[in-house]
């Protein structure tokens, strides 16, 4: 069963060579001028602030050149634009991930500039997020007419929800994905792993679908994820920041609303949702028992203090972000058999 639209789905064949090459295209782009950008940023002093509450071992990532996501981005948006159609759909959500990014970015010029951890203002998250979500909304409801529709994809249900509370559903999709793979980047290599990972899936799912410049957007997510772990894998030469974390959270988000997995994302990005929950967990016990259920939250700190090095940490969550993601693909596929 499918609930996609005609609108949704793409007609024509997808080159999955092109996708391959825009993927490659995004990599070797980042793996090229990450050096380079490394040394601009030393330079200039852009290095990371560390939070005085975090783990006593991450004081000395202090400096660590910060706003990668800003290379990350570059090297996505140069095949994307010069390789695919640029269709509606694909712009949405190229558009979203860049308007995260945007907030990101900020929120880290202002860390490195003012030298503090703390950056943009929540209530300005707050409204840009919503601007963000309200233009999803219009591209999916208004011009592509995808149905106000939520769909499990596990069981053969449908909850026709309305235009209004769609806007706010979107809304929780982008806010929640790019706040949880924020939440999910405190180890080296951890965010942009997992990312890789998801994306990938949504890659499948788009060339499933037979929407070609989604699955061409999402490789180059794929291959610049993968060409940033060249050098923020353990020890990290550069953080992606909230640039990169809000960024491709949020492009995530944005693939769910075009993917109409929004409900299935649960599972897809599963390694997410335990890293948010973790924190929701923490918070919530403490105020009300006024006792922690981890040592620290996000979990990742937790396995932290319990002496696992970084690189178990960072492969061990990759193994479950690929079961999710596996299990969340299997599950769309039997959704639409």
């Amino acid at each position: 069963m499918s609930s996609l639209p005609i609108a949704a789905i793409g007609t024509e064949s997808i080159d999955r060579g092109q996708v391959l090459i825009a993927g490659m295209a995004a990599m070797l782009i980042t793996i090229f001028l990450g050096p380079k950008f490394i040394h601009f940023l030393r330079l200039r002093e852009f290095g990371q602030q560390i939070r005085e509450e975090g783990p006593q071992e991450h004081h000395a990532k202090a400096g660590t050149p910060t706003m990668g996501g800003l290379i990350l981005f570059l090297a996505i948006a140069v095949p994307y634009l010069v390789l695919s159609e640029r269709d509606v759909a694909s712009l949405a959500v190229f558009g979203v991930a860049l308007g995260c990014a945007a907030i990101g970015f900020t929120d880290d010029y202002i860390k490195v500039s003012k030298r503090r951890s703390l950056g943009l203002g929540a209530r300005y998250k707050l409204l840009a997020q919503i601007a963000l979500a309200l233009g999803l909304w219009w591209v999916a409801y208004e011009h592509l007419g995808l149905d106000a529709t939520l769909n499990s994809r596990i069981f053969d249900a449908e909850i026709h929800i309305g235009p209004v509370l769609y806007l706010v559903f979107i809304y929780l999709v982008i806010a929640g994905a790019s706040n949880a793979v924020n939440l999910t980047d405190g180890l080296d290599g951890l965010a942009a792993g997992s990312c890789a990972i998801v994306l990938l899936a949504y890659m499948a799912i788009t060339i499933t679908n037979g929407q070609s410049d989604l699955a061409l957007l999402a490789g180059c997510f794929v291959g610049a994820s993968i060409g940033f772990l060249w050098f923020n894998a353990f020890p990290a030469s550069i953080f992606m920041g909230d640039t990169g974390s809000l960024g491709l959270g949020g492009a995530i988000g944005a693939f769910a609303v075009m993917t109409q997995t929004e409900l299935l994302l649960i599972i897809i990005g599963g390694i997410f949702v335990i890293e948010a929950l973790s924190v929701a967990i923490q918070v919530i016990s403490f105020k009300m028992f006024r006792r922690r259920v981890l040592l620290m939250a996000p979990v990742h700190h937790h396995f932290e203090l319990l002496a696992w090095s970084e690189t178990k940490i960072m492969l061990r969550f990759w193994i479950v972000a690929a079961v999710c993601s596996g299990i969340g693909y299997v599950l769309y596929q039997n959704s639409i058999g």
